[in-house]
């Protein structure tokens, strides 16, 4: 639907990116930001900044880009929230990763009061977002989906799954975040296996993206893993959270996930191992990737940096920004 107002929450390391992207597309876009410094860039970019969530009660379409439940909770129903007061947004779209349970209370909430809710979590970091290469799964009533297509998609270029009403797409996030969990761990282990037994990483690596098992995510991530470059993407606090969700998930669903329960305590080995440094604090505000130092000090192997620029894959779409 053209000419609607978009409000927008959440400045993050995803959100910030997302709504750059629709101010791209020429989308009229509101944002509210806890440390207004944070929005200001996009200011310059077209954005209209407001003072609290409540002042962005008028706008047709309303996103959320936050850390937790109880975040999105907050701007929705906390002082000066969204709703907070007697106006309400027409659509309400949540992009966060949070339980289904959450979800689902906020869905209640939200259209006893009038307004339509769709969940729409998405697959990429930051930089996936800044490429194009980010894509998104979405739940909720079709009739709403269909009024908000086109903007999911200037967010999403990459692929838009409508998978069905209520929470659905919110198991498709927490699966897919449990998938991201063991594959990184098992990226991790098998890269200190080959470099113990002589193979450097980058060349490791380097045959594994060509291979059949390559993904974008194997292929962006080699440069932290070859070059020990461990700049947060997502951290290992946020990781746990996700792969708790999809084990409650299915404890309730009676699905058996040996897999996933054995990922979850060998992330819990590397939250542990942060206790014996000088800054546990910082050290788990890295990126999840550290997990290859954890698996290399288990394993006798001392790493150092191969100093060795791999292309991600996202550098030409980037540019093309």
């Amino acid at each position: 639907m053209a000419g609607l107002v978009i409000g927008w929450v959440g400045m993050g390391r995803m959100g910030y990116p997302m709504a750059e992207r629709l101010l791209k597309a020429g989308h009229d876009v509101k944002i509210w930001n806890r440390t207004r410094a944070k929005a200001e860039p996009l200011a310059e970019k077209g954005a209209t900044l407001v003072d609290s969530p409540a002042d962005l009660a008028g706008v047709d379409v309303f996103c959320t880009m936050v850390s937790t439940g109880k975040d999105v909770e907050q701007v929705y129903f906390g002082d000066n929230g969204v709703l907070s007061g007697d106006a309400t947004p027409g659509i309400m779209i949540d992009w966060s990763s949070i339980s289904t349970e959450e979800s689902a209370s906020l869905r209640e909430r939200v259209t006893e009061r009038g307004a339509e809710f769709l969940c729409s979590p998405v697959s990429g970091n930051g930089k996936c977002v800044k490429s194009g290469k980010l894509s998104a799964v979405v739940s909720g009533p079709e009739s709403t989906f269909n009024k908000v297509q086109d903007i999911i998609g200037a967010v999403a270029p990459m692929g838009v799954a409508y998978v069905g009403d209520g929470e659905l797409a919110r198991f498709c996030k927490i699966a897919h975040n449990v998938m991201l969990g063991v594959v990184i761990q098992n990226l991790a282990e098998i890269t200190i296996l080959a470099e113990k037994a002589g193979v450097p990483r980058v060349a490791f690596l380097d045959f594994i993206n060509n291979s059949v098992m390559g993904s974008i995510f194997t292929r962006y991530k080699t440069n932290a893993l070859v070059n020990l470059d461990w700049t947060t993407t997502f951290t290992p606090h946020l990781l746990r959270k996700d792969l708790d969700l999809g084990l409650g998930a299915a404890r309730n669903l009676d699905v058996a996930m040996p897999v996933t329960a054995a990922t979850r305590e060998a992330l819990q080995g590397h939250i542990g191992a942060a206790q014996q440094t000088s800054d546990p604090d910082g050290y788990l505000a890295k990126d999840f990737a550290m997990i290859l130092q954890t698996i290399a000090a288990q394993s006798g192997v001392i790493l150092k940096s191969e100093d060795t620029a791999y292309p991600t894959g996202l550098e030409i779409s980037e540019a093309a920004e």
